[in-house]
């Protein structure tokens, strides 16, 4: 379909190409290793990693509650907490989004009740007096909260993780090699688009269709387009009934990894995955090249299925 307009990654020598094509994607992880490091270190992160710190990390359960009832939220925060904490403020007529928030207080070490709940009870503790209890969670209060996207202010800090350039046939080019991949691709417009936040999503399919399917936000830019599709690829490619939540930042690394190698073999900037992988695994660039060869694989394959 194609190849890459820099030369020097052509990879079009038989005899030569398994070995050169190795040893660049092995160049260009290297070179994406030390953009993490230089991510993380950049004002631009921090203050983003700053602002990620002020918001609560809620439950399981809170989770659920928010999705279900504005399943398009991103960020939430309390009113006061918007208005406090980030300069912003709730726009009028909006609904609140109710939570579980935990009512702290001292209880009893017996049965964990407040005090007024104890002296209620069948408890018979009486070995220190309730001024001498320790603090803990004795239920819950209905509480509410708000999306960003229900509130107007000052800005919070983005990450740009967007890759640009010319992408000229690359996104014609990906859709036309996801049957070989084993992969049905949907580009979604924006206005259908049911995956709130996210750019692509992969999920399991089992069927004609392929083994996966990938559907992805479309997007003026091109560029970006073609990376997320690159990056849903190698999450159908990698991760395809894999379901320990606690891979899934390591499951982030690797694709984001492959769009990074595959994008830049298309003279696309992918400079953005950098921001990108510092997000998801901010202690650990080296986790990049550690999963090295599962990186190069995947990239390969994608590469053979688009200049073949």
């Amino acid at each position: 379909m194609a190849t890459s307009s820099d030369a020097s990654a052509s990879f079009e020598e038989a005899d030569t190409r398994s070995e050169e094509m190795h040893s660049t994607i092995e160049a260009w992880v290297d070179d994406l290793v030390d953009a993490v490091d230089d991510a993380q270190s950049s004002e631009a992160f921090q203050e983003w990693l700053d602002v990620q710190s002020r918001f609560h990390d809620y439950s399981y359960r809170n989770t659920l509650l928010i999705k279900q009832q504005c399943p398009e939220a991103t960020k939430v925060a309390g009113y006061r907490t918007w208005q406090e904490e980030f300069d912003r403020h709730v726009k009028e007529g909006e609904s609140a989004i109710w939570i579980w928030a935990p009512i702290i207080a001292k209880r009893c070490p017996e049965c964990e009740n407040s005090q007024s709940y104890h002296e209620e009870s069948d408890c018979a503790y009486d070995e220190t007096p309730p001024e001498e209890w320790s603090k803990g969670l004795v239920g819950f209060n209905p509480a509410p909260v708000f999306d960003v996207s229900q509130t107007d202010g000052e800005p919070l800090p983005e990450l740009d993780t967007a890759a640009t350039g010319e992408a000229g046939d690359l996104v014609s080019w990906l859709t036309e090699a996801a049957e070989e991949l084993g992969v049905a691709v949907r580009i979604v417009s924006e206005e259908e688009w049911p995956h709130g936040d996210a750019k692509g999503v992969c999920k399991p399919l089992r069927g004609s269709e392929g083994d996966a399917l990938v559907e992805v936000k479309d997007r003026a830019n091109q560029a970006d387009l073609a990376g997320t599709l690159i990056h849903e690829y190698a999450h159908a490619l990698l991760h395809t009934g894999t379901e320990d939540e606690a891979e899934r930042a390591k499951r982030e690394v690797e694709a984001e990894a492959v769009a990074y190698v595959v994008g830049r073999y298309f003279d696309l900037d992918m400079s953005g995955s950098a921001f990108y992988l510092a997000a998801w695994e901010s202690d650990d660039p080296e986790a990049v090249r550690e999963r090295l060869g599962r990186i190069s694989r995947t990239a390969q394959d994608v590469i053979d299925c688009l200049i073949d």
